[in-house]
């Protein structure tokens, strides 16, 4: 769960509050879980996860609207199976917050933009436009990664 918040919190004392109240609400919310199957515990503990992560990102004021982040070039829809995954997780986590938390949403929690966009406060062309900037940002990076490391 920890790697969970780690993807929307870049700093590691926010991601331990997160973690601390995450883990109150699942104890005191334990028994109104609903058993649906495998893997059903662990989806119902990470959304709680995200739902803090998120509450924190806005509470701090760090979404920033789409017109007010900067514009990258496109990626060219890149490769980055020889990336070392903890390389990529540590890319994604340099991403400037906005772009992070709807990449994540979109990326990993599998939510449309429709849904990120009525989840975070924002329009649904936001959420697309900062994940499509979230996107590029990674492939730059991926692309540096390799001219340095060959």
């Amino acid at each position: 769960m920890t790697a969970v918040a780690s993807r929307y919190l870049s700093d590691s004392e926010r991601v331990k509050d997160v973690m601390q109240d995450a883990f109150i609400r699942i104890f005191e919310r334990f028994g109104s879980f609903r058993y649906r199957g495998e893997g059903s515990l662990r989806a119902w503990m990470t959304r709680i996860v995200v739902n803090f992560a998120l509450q924190d990102l806005r509470r701090t004021n760090r979404l920033l609207p789409a017109e007010e982040l900067p514009d990258t070039p496109d990626d060219g829809g890149q490769d980055f199976a020889d990336v070392p995954i903890d390389v990529i997780h540590n890319m994604i986590c340099r991403l400037p917050d906005g772009y992070r938390t709807v990449f994540n949403l979109f990326v990993f929690e599998r939510l449309k933009h429709k849904e990120i966009a009525a989840l975070l406060g924002i329009k649904e062309n936001s959420s697309a436009s900062q994940f499509l900037r979230a996107r590029a940002m990674l492939a730059k990076e991926i692309e540096e990664y390799r001219r340095i490391n060959g």
